[in-house]
């Protein structure tokens, strides 16, 4: 018989045969993923470069607008209506061409006759104004302005000067907007094999920076933001890059991928075995502790090797105290299968005749001869069967709890209003019902299944408390849940009893089914939440419900 290979020899041969090829999966996945990262983050910042050029070409643009739509208003254009126009109007014009620099190139008036009356550059006065090309016009403030096809890098945009009494077209204000100045914001925006064009709504050129008629041909990676003013036609900010330097950081990182692929290959060549004897001695030691545990000898897990090993021999020591909850849950299970099964049959043996009897009673009640002792008989008959028909039903929710529907619920509300429904049994034994809380707290609940979570829990505190009890209610919203809590001052529930309180069947109480808080447990878990039971302040018994703020659909 062939001899079975060690763990130190299964592993190296492992590493031998299947090592290779998951190293290999793992990096191209790795640097695939990588580079799709890479990519993305180049794209992101091509989208954002543009955007921002587009934001700078669309505040340029708005702002030399808004400056001649701001100096047409002034008063001293109005110098116009007596046709004798002093140094006043000029020596402002050239003031607000100096004020900007190098933005205008020049700014005049025109008269209706078409000369130039005023103007900061001052040879062009009383010479006939250049007729335009008109390109778009554009709205401010009801005022429209007209802007010329662009010339010679020079944009004119005007506006006529009206008189305020008559409303008549007294001149024109034009400001020749250098174009370079755009043609600098691109630039700027210029970076390594990268180019920037503003395109007009026809796709054609308005500026680019020098280097577009380079990149653009090679068809490299691209990004688009596109003008959204209203005052500028749908104007285009095109980025182009060129691929092969857009890819450069990717293929730096594959290689940097290759080399380490290669390098964890030579490095666990020569450390396997090492690797393997630190497995190996550990596993024997798990086995030889596994081995006297079912011989029923107290040991302890190895404390030594490597870290999962030792995790592997505390997870051990965790399944056995695990196993106890689970025999627990299979016995809980159990008897909620009987439930069913006892619940699939009531619903339809016991309903039946319990209806035949209840409608048999509520004829015999309407009988005009009978007696004072068939009357109490019969209120026996039907009160009896009403209890037995709550019974099945009780059953069924435990066997078949309904999925909640959830919807935004006030749960202020709806304690007030289940604490007003048991009022009549509260003070049938003079039981005070307390709750302070006045601020609306609102929760992600069925409010059906809510309602009967309230119901069983004050009910449960009525019925077992004596005359002159007190049942207190507090409701509290955190920062990750909501807290609901019951207390009564009640004899409360017995050290060795209060892990069975929410089995099915446990009951302290006589003639209690034992399924009330079963069925409360399983509706607060539907809802993501969890109950817990403690002595309450006054030594009674305190039940705590804590439900999430939101709960997630998906997962019912």
């Amino acid at each position: 018989m062939r001899k079975p290979l060690t763990v130190r020899q299964l592993l190296l041969l492992a590493f031998l045969i299947a090592g290779l090829l998951p190293a290999m999966l793992v990096s191209f996945l790795s640097f695939y993923q990588a580079r799709s990262a890479l990519k993305s983050e180049i794209m992101h910042d091509m989208q954002t470069l543009s955007t921002t050029v587009a934001n700078n070409v669309e505040r340029m643009m708005f702002e030399r607008l808004q400056n001649v739509h701001s100096w047409s208003q002034l008063a001293v254009m109005q110098e116009l209506r007596i046709g004798d126009v002093d140094k006043q109007l000029a020596t402002f014009l050239q003031a607000s061409q100096q004020s900007y620099g190098k933005i205008y190139n020049a700014i005049e008036v025109v008269n209706t006759d078409g000369v130039i009356i005023a103007s900061s550059h001052a040879p062009s006065i009383g010479q006939k104004a250049d007729a335009l090309r008109p390109w778009f016009n554009a709205k401010i403030s009801s005022q429209t302005l007209s802007v010329a096809q662009l010339e010679h890098q020079v944009l004119v945009i005007s506006q006529d000067i009206i008189a305020p009494e008559t409303g008549q077209v007294i001149g024109r204000l034009r400001a020749k907007f250098n174009w370079q100045i755009m043609q600098d914001l691109l630039n700027r925006a210029e970076q390594n094999a990268t180019a920037v064009a503003l395109l007009d709504e026809q796709h054609q050129r308005l500026a680019t920076t020098p280097n577009w008629d380079e990149i653009n041909p090679q068809h490299g990676m691209h990004a688009t933001s596109q003008l959204s003013s209203e005052f500028v036609p749908a104007w285009q900010v095109q980025i182009e890059k060129l691929h092969s330097v857009a890819v450069a950081p990717v293929h730096r990182l594959g290689y940097v991928f290759l080399a380490l692929l290669l390098t964890t290959l030579i490095l666990a060549i020569f450390l396997v075995a090492p690797i393997a004897q630190a497995i190996t001695q550990p596993l024997s030691q798990l086995t030889h502790y596994v081995r006297q545990f079912a011989q029923g000898k107290s040991s302890s897990p190895p404390k030594t090797g490597p870290p999962e090993v030792r995790e592997l021999g505390v997870a051990f020591e965790k399944l056995l105290q695990d196993l106890e909850k689970s025999q627990s849950n299979l016995t809980r299970a159990a008897k909620l299968a009987v439930v069913g099964e006892m619940a699939a049959a009531m619903s339809h043996e016991v309903r039946t005749p319990l209806g035949i009897l209840r409608s048999s009673a509520d004829v015999l009640q309407r009988e005009p001869q009978l007696s004072k002792e068939g009357h109490e008989v019969l209120g026996f008959i039907i009160s009896e069967t009403e209890r037995l028909n709550k019974l099945v039903s009780t059953l069924i929710d435990a066997a078949r709890p309904r999925l909640p529907v959830f919807a935004e619920l006030n749960l202020t509300e709806l304690v007030s209003r289940t604490i007003a429904l048991l009022k009549t049994q509260a003070q049938a034994k003079n039981i005070s019902i307390k709750f302070s809380q006045r601020q609306k707290i609102l929760a992600y609940a069925d409010s059906d299944q809510i309602t009967q979570v309230l119901m069983n829990l004050l009910m449960n505190a009525i019925q077992i408390l004596p005359q002159g009890g007190q049942v207190e209610i507090s409701l509290d919203s955190q920062a990750d849940k909501i807290v609901l809590s019951v207390a009564d001052n009640g004899p409360g529930i017995s050290s060795h009893n209060q892990s069975q309180i929410f089995e099915p069947f446990f009951t302290q109480r006589s003639g209690g089914v034992g399924l009330g808080l079963a069925v409360v447990r399983q509706i607060v878990q539907a809802h993501g939440g969890e109950i817990s039971y403690q002595p309450s302040q006054a030594n009674g018994a305190e039940f705590i419900v804590t439900l999430p703020h939101f709960v997630d659909n998906s997962s019912f």
